[in-house]
This record gives structure tokens, sequence and C-alpha cells, in this order.
């Protein structure tokens, strides 16, 4: 129970820190900003090398990591290209993250994110085939209804020195969710087609997304970055929130491995909250009653939406086992942040 609370306590953290700080290093200056497809193109980088690690422990030693390596990565483009799908989308939703954070406070942003659910249900319907409750349909529109209440009239934070346009950083949520879910539900699938590991198949799709990454750091800021430098306008806090991006999908794996949908809620709703204090404390934001609102219905949707389907039909140990690991990865990628 401590290790549950342990995991709950990090992933929790880890969200709210992470939309806090990536809004602080887009609106802490007007000035000249680094820029954001460098900081997306090194967090794959990072997460590449984590996947390694984590896959030559698995793995007990370097001969087999190697042979893993080559069978699966270097000797087989087939694979690389199937996930380079989403590496694409995934990158997307990246860019769209920072754009997002640029245009609307951090809270704001916890709240509307949440969009991601009804959109990796949808995809899970269309494309796994699967089947929602009535009380996730319920949860679903409550938490529409609340994300609705929050954008009828976005606050704005009164220590923020630069412009934003709300209606921009709405849009990029909207590509962001839909990113999300299509290329969670994608993923999935792709796992489900072959035994191959999962951190083999987060290796191929960082490759990928590495190469993808670079291509949008050359198309949208080649020359800027040809004239400052690819490391610009870094500073700690942009180191940090590479950090964040980096671990945040291995504590992802923790939470879901470890502990249930219930206690998932209450850490996605904890993170609206600490998102919302802390704007409040470091941005000036002012709370208005239709944003409490919203948050409030969101926050209750993600607790219903979570519950535990009531399932009439015995099934056998091993049919539960089964459905039990395809649970695991459905809900890891989900939560995974690309």
């Amino acid at each position: 129970m401590v290790f549950k609370l342990y995991c709950l306590t990090v992933m929790t953290v880890l969200a709210a820190t992470y939309a806090v700080v990536v809004r602080y290093t887009r609106t802490a200056s007007s000035g000249d900003l680094y820029f954001s497809t460098t900081a997306v193109c090194i967090t794959e980088v990072f997460k590449l090398l984590l996947s390694t690690g984590l896959l030559a422990r698995e793995s007990g030693s370097l001969k087999k990591l190697v042979g893993i390596l080559k069978r699966h990565v270097f000797c087989n483009p087939r694979e690389l290209l199937t996930l380079s799908v989403s590496s694409v989308v995934y990158a997307i939703q990246n860019n769209m993250a920072f754009l997002a954070l640029s245009n609307l406070d951090a809270a704001v942003h916890q709240v509307t994110y949440q969009l991601k659910i009804p959109c990796t249900a949808l995809c899970m319907i269309l494309m796994l085939r699967r089947t929602l409750s009535r009380l996730q349909w319920f949860a679903i529109a409550m938490l529409c209804g609340g994300v609705m209440l929050v954008q009828w009239k976005p606050i704005q934070a009164t220590k923020v020195p630069v412009e934003q346009n709300p209606f921009v950083g709405f849009i990029a949520i909207a590509i962001a969710v839909l990113c999300s879910g299509f290329a969670g539900v994608y993923f999935e699938k792709v796992l489900k087609s072959s035994d191959t590991s999962l951190w083999v198949r987060n290796i191929q799709m960082y490759i990928s997304g590495i190469v993808i990454t670079m291509l949008a750091v050359l198309l949208n800021d080649g020359q800027k970055v040809v004239e400052k430098g690819f490391f610009f306008g870094y500073t700690p806090y942009v180191c940090f929130v590479i950090f964040l991006a980096s671990v945040g999908g291995l504590y992802t794996s923790a939470v879901v491995k470890y502990t249930d949908n219930i206690m998932k809620s209450f850490s996605a709703a904890a993170a609206i909250v600490l998102s919302t204090v802390a704007s409040r404390i470091f941005f000036g934001l002012h709370i208005t009653t239709t944003f409490a609102s919203g948050a409030i219905l969101v926050c209750v949707s993600i607790y219903l939406y979570g519950l535990p389907k009531q399932d009439t039909t015995k099934l056998s140990v091993e049919d539960s086992e089964q459905k039990s690991k395809q649970k695991l990865v459905c809900e890891t990628l989900i939560e995974r942040g690309g």
C-alpha cells in the first residue's frame, strides 16, 4: 500500500509540475524563447536511452541486448516504418502541448487535456471494436460538459508578460488529444500483433521519433537554429522540462501496474488541483465560478469513467489473466505522453 501511494504521489506531482514548468518557460519572458521543437527532439533522445537501459536490464546481458537490437531494429526496417506512424503523431502531439501551454494557463490546460479520454475511447471503439458501459458514456458526456464550462470564458493569469491567444491554445489541445487517442490505440494494435517486448517497440518508435522531430526542427526553426544554435534559450528550467517529459512515462507504467483505476482517477484529479493552486500562486490566476464548476465536473467524470465494469459472466482463470494483461497495456498507452 505504501508503494502504491508513493507511485501515485510521484505521478501526480510529475503531471502537475510538467504543465506548470512548461507554462513558466514559455511565458516567463517576452524576449526570445528556446525552440520547443528542439526540446521535443531531445526528449525523444532521452526516452530512447532510458528504454535501451530498461531493455538491457530485462535481457540480462549485453550480448542478448545486442542480439535483440540487431534482430528487431537494425535488420528490420519494416517494423521501424510501422512504428513511424505513431512517431509522427506523437511528435505533433508533443509540439502542440508546447503551443497550448504558451497560450493557456496550466490549470486550464490540465482540465481541457482530459478530453484525451473520450478521444481514446472513440479510437478504441473504431479500431479495436471495444465497448463502453452506460456509466462510461455518462462520464464522457459529463467530462465534455466540464471542459465546455472551462473554455466558455477562458481565465487569464495576471502575472504573464507575454501576449496569449486562448483560441489558438484550445485548437492546439484539440489536435493534441486527437493525436494522443489515435497514436495510443494504434501502438496498442501494433503491440498485440506480435510478442515483441514493449521496450523494443518503444526503442523502435523513439528511433523514428528522433528522425521525425529533427525534421520538424529543420522545417520549423531551421534558419533560426543555424543562426542562434540548437540549445539557444535553454535554462535549467528547460532542462527540467525535458527530464520530466522523459521519466514521466516510466512512472505512468508503475502507476498502471501497481494501482487500480480509482486510485489513478484520484491522481488525475489531484494533478488538476495542484496545477490550479500553483497557477494561482505563480501566475496570479483568477479562479472563477465557471472554471471551478467545470473542473469539479471533469474530476468527477474521471472518477466515474475509471470505475470497474459490472461483469455478470464467469470467466476462467486464464481468460481473466489475459484480460488483465490487455487492460494493463491499454491503460499504459492511454496515460503515456508520447
